[in-house]
């Protein structure tokens, strides 16, 4: 019996076939958008662009950017907090960061929200193992915060049932009130 579960663990930590014999295979390491996840979303005059880093991934500072992207919106004074100093190889020494990163940027839109606001991020992020990554750039729609009223809880827990079954009462009384009626538009 613990000879066959012994042998079940080794099949299980086992390499697949096609791996087998290979130190460092391009599979190994994770698809750009999964060690490097980005979002943004505004927050009053301010748009703040997050990164989560995955565990073993880092990105560089100096290779962030954010740009417009919608007609008439202009991004101002892009800012971001320091990173970690790590040398590179190949880029000598870099700051860099771990984990998690946000930039803001403060922005002024001209078409008065005409248009959907859109953001193009650019950035270059390496793997620890040796890898990395040409630089990802991406057009992001970033959402708004919700507001502080939308978050609000109502204070007595039949007050959304009261403001339904009021809905109801009015479309019932309406459809009691024309019943029985018409409507005589004049001839053409």
């Amino acid at each position: 019996m613990l000879s066959a579960l012994a042998l079940l663990c080794g099949a299980a930590a086992a390499k697949p076939w096609w791996m087998r014999g290979v130190e460092s295979n391009e599979t190994d390491f994770l698809p750009p958008d999964v060690a490097f996840r980005v979002n943004a979303r505004v927050d009053g005059d301010v748009v703040r662009v997050r990164w989560i880093i995955a565990d073993g991934y880092y990105l560089y500072r100096h290779k962030i950017e954010v740009k417009a992207e919608s007609p008439d919106l202009q991004l101002t004074g892009l800012s971001l907090p320091r990173g970690i100093s790590r040398t590179d190889p190949y880029l000598g020494t870099q700051e860099v960061y771990l984990q998690q990163v946000e930039a803001t940027a403060g922005f002024r839109r001209f078409d008065y929200g005409a248009h959907p606001l859109q953001i193009k991020v650019t950035y270059q992020g390496c793997a620890e193992a040796g890898l990395c990554y040409l630089p990802i750039t991406k057009v992001l729609f970033p959402e708004s915060a919700p507001a502080a009223s939308m978050l609000q809880t109502p204070s007595h827990p039949w007050e959304g049932i009261a403001i339904i079954g009021g809905a109801l009462a009015f479309l019932f009384a309406g459809l009691l009130l024309r019943k029985g009626r018409r409507l005589d538009l004049p001839a053409p």
